[in-house]
């Protein structure tokens, strides 16, 4: 089986079909950016972009992201490296504190932006309300978001 992982087609080994994609992009890809965090689905740390959508990548068989686009937190930048505008602004506004959910909020951010590109407070923070953090920084989140849509 074959995965399109940021732009690149990856060979899956078929005993890693059944496995779930955070373990496959994690442990046997090496794409460490998406965390594992409830691993039930609710947390939001484990966020990636399947074909432009989020998804919970701790509940969904690897199998699953077979002949999509996928998307990671290190997919996220422009193939010369610039930043998305989205982490561009995580930075000008100083986002992170520990950082651990960050890369599950910025690809939520970005599924959102791709479904809405103008979107206010309120769109902002129903779009992220999957997304869990324990510093509080949500208020920081849903300005960036804005900042990045503008």
């Amino acid at each position: 089986m074959d995965l399109l992982i940021n732009g690149r087609r990856q060979a899956v080994a078929a005993e890693w079909r059944d496995e779930t994609l955070l373990h496959v992009l994690r442990e046997h890809l090496g794409l460490v950016g998406t965390k594992f965090g409830c691993g039930v689905g609710l947390c939001g740390a484990c966020t990636v972009l399947l074909d432009g959508v989020a998804a919970r990548a701790c509940v969904l068989p690897a199998s699953a992201a077979a002949g999509h686009e996928l998307t990671t937190i290190e997919g996220l930048a422009g193939k010369d490296g610039a930043l998305h505008p989205l982490q561009r602004e995580w930075l000008q506004h100083q986002v992170p504190q520990c950082g651990y959910c960050q890369a599950g909020q910025l690809m939520s951010a970005a599924a959102l932006l791709r479904q809405n590109p103008r979107p206010d407070a309120a769109a902002c923070e129903a779009a992220m309300a999957g997304n869990l953090c324990r510093c509080g920084t949500q208020q920081r989140i849903r300005v960036a978001i804005v900042a990045a849509a503008g």
